[in-house]
This record gives C-alpha cells, sequence and structure tokens, in this order.
C-alpha cells in the first residue's frame, strides 16, 4: 500500500507495547509518519493542536480523559483530523457513541493485524471503516441499543464528563480544580451538578456509573 507523503499520524493509548508496534507497523509505509504518541485524552487533545495530524489512532479507555470524550473535543476543534478508534470493547453501543462523537473509523484490537492498514488508509481519505467484527455487530443490532442513564437523564456538558471522569478515577475536587486550571469553587459547582443531573449521592455511585457506562474501567 502507497501512502501519500508526507501523512501525518498521532497514537493515542496508555500502552507502551501497543504503541511500539503500532509505531512500527505504520512506520513501515511509504510516506506515513507517526508524528507523535499520548498516553491519556488529555495530552492526545494537547497533541493533536501542536501537531496537526491527519489521523489520531485512538485507545477508547485511557487515564485523565477517555478517548470517547478526546474525539468530540478533537472533532469539534481540529475537524481536518480524523480519528479511527482502536479498541477491545465489542460494544455495537460503544461503538455507535464513538462515531456519534465524530470517529471516521472503528476497529477492534483483534481485528487489527489484519485490517488496520487498510482502515487507515479509508479514514486518511475521509471514509467511514469498521472492521469485520465491528461490522458484524453493526449488522447483529435491529435497533439502536437502549443508552440507559444517559439517555434517560439529563445531559452532562463535555466539562461535566471530562470532571466526572476525574471523579470516578479518585481525585479530589481539589485535585480536579488543579488539573484542569479552575477554582476548587467552581469544580465544586460542576460536581454538584453532575450529582444533581444523574441523581447520584455519594462518590461511590459516581464511580458505579462511570464504570457501568464505560467511561473508566473497573
Amino acid at each position: 500500500m502507497t501512502g501519500t507523503t508526507g501523512f501525518r499520524i498521532l497514537l493515542a493509548d496508555d500502552h507502551a507495547v501497543v504503541l511500539k508496534g503500532l509505531r512500527a507497523l505504520l512506520g513501515s509505509q511509504l510516506g506515513w509518519q507517526v508524528c507523535g504518541e499520548a498516553k491519556n485524552g488529555r495530552e492526545a487533545i494537547e497533541k493533536v493542536g501542536q501537531l496537526k495530524p491527519d489521523v489520531v489512532i485512538m485507545d477508547l479507555n485511557m487515564p485523565e480523559l477517555n478517548g470517547l470524550e478526546a474525539t468530540r473535543h478533537i472533532r469539534k476543534e481540529l475537524p481536518q483530523t480524523e480519528v479511527l478508534i482502536l479498541t477491545l470493547h465489542e460494544s455495537e453501543q460503544m461503538m455507535r457513541q464513538a462515531l456519534d462523537a465524530g470517529a471516521r473509523g472503528y476497529v477492534l484490537k483483534s481485528d487489527a493485524g489484519g485490517e488496520l492498514l487498510a482502515a487507515v488508509e479509508a479514514v486518511r481519505r475521509h471514509r467511514l471503516f469498521l472492521s469485520s467484527r465491528a461490522s458484524q455487530m453493526l449488522g447483529e443490532a435491529s435497533t439502536l441499543p437502549a443508552r440507559g442513564d444517559v439517555a434517560t437523564r439529563e445531559p452532562l456538558s463535555p466539562r461535566e464528563r471530562q470532571i466526572l471522569q476525574l471523579l470516578a478515577e479518585g481525585r479530589s475536587t481539589k485535585e480536579v480544580a488543579t488539573a484542569l486550571d479552575i477554582t476548587v469553587k467552581t469544580a465544586e459547582t460542576h460536581r454538584s451538578n453532575i450529582m444533581r443531573k444523574l441523581d447520584l449521592h455519594c462518590i461511590t455511585d459516581v464511580v458505579r456509573y462511570a464504570i457501568r457506562n464505560q467511561i473508566v474501567q473497573p
């Protein structure tokens, strides 16, 4: 397969072994350049802003900010950069959410060996790509699955979803404020709004909600 000269890819995954393998595979393609790596969603957003890659290959489960939220931000702020999700999640609901967030492709890591290069080629040409198992999941679903809490309750803003993940990862309100460069009072207000919107009553409820909705891993 021949790529276009100067085609730039950013990798976002919190597993060093995965990053090493991806860099070796993609770097072997003529004209393709891995221009950077990120180990969490926040770093991915920062590096996309700095490096302006053509495509981001994004894992969904990452610390600080998950791949779903990072994709939403990147596609909103830099729509010329395409996002290809590379994940272990064999979930039709998660795939729908990723595509709704603006991802152009969805590849299961179990399919990556035979399909990742074709996926990157399609996505860089702004075409949708679903790996074999992802396409099968979509075909097996006769209707959009119930979205549970996400659908039935007042939706969170992007900032609230970011804070929800940090709280679920065990950050205190003060630590959230420091991480996001906001005041503690603002962080507390966001936390209160999150609890009200989702009808949660304690941090344990927050963690359970985040795990149930695949915002964080157990």
